[in-house]
């Protein structure tokens, strides 16, 4: 006999949040993207608060199916409105929200940044590059990690 859910998790494809307030960061991350020939659906917020509106389905993203659950989280952190760094903080506090994983991509590499990213419990931290070659694998390098490789929490 064979185990449906197991089954369903295999054909299942995460969905992505990308919370990025460049325009033209997002519009570089998604023709590598194409590029790449990603299925899985991605979602964008531009700032901390619409993220949280998003996460909490609230506000514009309040109507059933406006805001599905994201596999995983691929954020700046250098925000407007709520910060990245509290943006981080908050979710990894909420005992619904926090086992979805967080990735940053931002230009800091500052070690402050890091550290703190990681003292609230990002679950990885990347620098942007400056050419897209180094973009592309980058960004091939984490699809195929986040979604290929590992087991993600089944978040409702």
């Amino acid at each position: 006999m064979t185990d449906t859910r197991i089954l369903s998790q295999q054909n299942f494809r995460p969905s992505l949040l990308v919370i990025e307030d460049s325009d033209e960061d997002f519009e570089a991350f998604i023709r590598v993207i194409q590029q790449l020939s990603i299925k899985n659906s991605i979602y964008r917020c531009t700032n901390g608060d619409e993220a949280l509106d998003f996460l909490y389905r609230a506000g514009e993203y309040s109507q059933e199916g406006a805001a599905p659950r994201p596999g995983v989280i691929l954020m700046d952190l250098n925000l407007p409105g709520t910060d990245g760094r509290d943006l981080i903080k908050q979710l990894k506090q909420d005992e619904k929200l926090r086992s979805i994983p967080v990735v940053v991509l931002t230009t800091s590499s500052n070690s402050k940044d890091v550290e703190i990213c990681y003292q609230y419990g990002v679950n990885s931290y990347m620098v942007k590059p400056m050419g897209i070659q180094t973009l592309k694998k980058i960004l091939h390098d984490f699809f195929n990690y986040w979604f290929e490789s590992v087991v993600l929490p089944n978040v409702v």
